[in-house]
């Protein structure tokens, strides 16, 4: 992806209350934002090891997000379906280290929401540009008695939360800069998705928005 250069965007304070979309899921407004800088300069570091890519899908179509992973493991997808690997199939090496600072972040805001002892494993981090979106799907991969926290940097998306069926009724819940979202425990396996990215131009990511996914994979 384009390098870009950074100056922090303090426009989006942080809540000191959780919002709460379901049992065990919630978005912690602005907690990432004071932290937008470092972990953006870490993206571009991680990505220089493992750079980002759009992945095939099982059913021959591709991704229109770019990604790339760090941690004990990496998130793939290809003809043989969607699994976690220790190497990154493009260079064949370890995945980068996910940063301590990285980590501890998604420890607190899993407390914030709940989830004391979260210590992440993975983080996927995915590139958006205009017209990226990811579709519906239930994070099944990973360990289900820990939650996923999810950070937003960049241009505002529409976050689809569902239910635990794939046509359950969807809500449209805006997400912005700094945003954080965790669910877990009976929202484990909600199905959720991003709407189609609308352009625009963002202080700290140019023309596009980051979101960062910790996981416990092992």
């Amino acid at each position: 992806m384009a390098q870009q250069e950074f100056a922090l965007d303090a426009s989006q304070p942080a809540s000191t209350a959780p919002e709460w979309l379901d049992t065990g899921a919630c978005v912690l407004r602005g907690h990432a934002a004071g932290h937008a800088v470092e972990m953006i300069g870490g993206i571009r570091r991680i990505a220089r090891a493992a750079p980002f890519r759009r992945m095939p899908t099982p059913g021959g179509g591709m991704m229109s997000v770019a990604m790339t992973c760090c941690g004990a493991g990496g998130w793939c997808s290809d003809a043989d379906g969607y699994r976690y690997v220790a190497h990154d199939p493009r260079t064949g090496q370890p995945w980068p280290p996910l940063p301590d600072m990285w980590r501890d972040l998604a420890t607190h805001v899993a407390a914030c929401a709940g989830y004391a002892g979260f210590v992440p494993d993975v983080c996927l981090i995915n590139g958006y540009r205009p017209g990226a979106r990811m579709g519906l799907h239930q994070d099944r991969g990973e360990r289900l008695d820990a939650p996923v926290v999810s950070l937003s940097f960049g241009l505002p998306a529409i976050f689809q939360w569902g239910g635990l069926q794939r046509g359950d009724p969807l809500r449209r819940i805006p997400l912005l800069h700094g945003d954080v979202v965790v669910w877990g425990g009976p929202s484990r396996l909600v199905f959720h998705g991003i709407a189609p990215l609308r352009a625009g131009q963002h202080p700290v990511t140019g023309p596009c928005r980051y979101n960062l996914t910790f996981r416990r994979v092992w």
